[in-house]
């Protein structure tokens, strides 16, 4: 599959809105007779929010702050909508936060761009590329927004990627933070944890232990690091005491490639330490196909 399969010219699609989501009103005034393109005032209660938007949190303080702007300058940036004729309202493409915030600020209409028709295809791409690429979602939102467009156009990791602009390693890492449990997915969506955390905590598979591991970090506020050498400690515990443990080295060893490969590797080896076996371990085949990269571009 292409990355035409997400909807031919979307590429230019997507740069068309990101250019007008970025334009002021007057811009748009003074550029119509060029451009086509003009702003409308829309009555608030014909507006609903995008049916594919992956924010799932939106910060109520800065929403405030914005509302509060909006009130004492106007809205300076229309957002921009399409019309659904079945529902006889027009949905958000771009701009959520400031229709949110107009809401906020108790006014009736806000300033619109109508866009011409899209479908669901595009609506969903518009809504997670526009917000990924302002790095504007928290890990988990991210996840979900990619997760949501593979699943509903039958997208791969690698077309998804390329799209998105970003490595295939960071869309696989960024799924697999929705193995966690629900507990962890919220601490990583308010910003309790860092994503690094959330991959350090994917490192203990025991559901009983990667918990008490959560909880230990987020009360003592570990580093990335930190939490890494803790998960390590639970994956190799030092069963057999009388065999001595691992020297720092091979630890160290085994931590800087997890960290490189985000996943569980261990270094088996025999009494001298002179041979032995790299175990590399996936869940996958993309993760397998993910830590293939990895390896071929530590190489080049």
């Amino acid at each position: 599959m292409t990355r035409q399969a997400l909807g031919k010219g979307l590429d230019a699609l997507i740069k068309q809105t990101q250019e007008i989501s970025q334009m002021t009103t007057d811009e748009v005034v003074q550029t119509a007779p060029q451009t086509g393109i003009s702003v409308h005032k829309i009555e608030i209660s014909k507006i609903v929010p995008n049916r594919f938007q992956p924010r799932r949190v939106f910060d109520e303080e800065k929403l405030q702050e914005l509302a509060q702007s909006i009130k004492e300058h106007g809205l300076t940036q229309p957002i921009v909508v399409v019309y659904d004729a079945g529902l006889d309202k027009y949905e958000i493409v771009v701009g959520e936060r400031r229709f949110r915030a107009t809401q906020l600020a108790g006014l009736t209409e806000i300033d619109a761009i109508v866009h011409k028709h899209l479908g669901d295809q595009e609506m969903c791409a518009l809504a997670l590329i526009e917000n990924i690429q302002r790095e504007d979602l928290n890990p988990i939102e991210t996840a979900l927004g990619y997760r949501n467009l593979m699943s509903k156009f039958s997208i791969t990791q690698s077309n998804l990627a390329n799209y998105c602009g970003k490595s295939k390693a960071a869309v696989s890492n960024a799924l697999r933070l929705l193995e966690l449990e629900p507990e962890i997915q919220e601490a990583l969506q308010n910003g309790t944890i860092t994503e690094g955390h959330g991959r350090a905590l994917l490192m203990v598979t025991n559901p009983t232990q990667r918990g008490i591991l959560f909880k230990k970090m987020a009360a003592s506020k570990m580093s990335v690091r930190q939490a890494e050498n803790a998960a390590r400690a639970l994956l190799f515990p030092d069963k057999k005491a009388n065999k001595g443990a691992k020297p720092a080295e091979v630890v160290s060893f085994e931590s800087d490639l997890q960290s490189a490969l985000g996943t569980k590797v261990e270094v088996k080896y025999g009494r001298n330490m002179k041979k032995g076996t790299l175990v590399i371990h996936y869940h996958s085949l993309d993760e397998l196909d993910n830590i293939a990269s990895r390896l071929k571009n530590k190489m080049l």
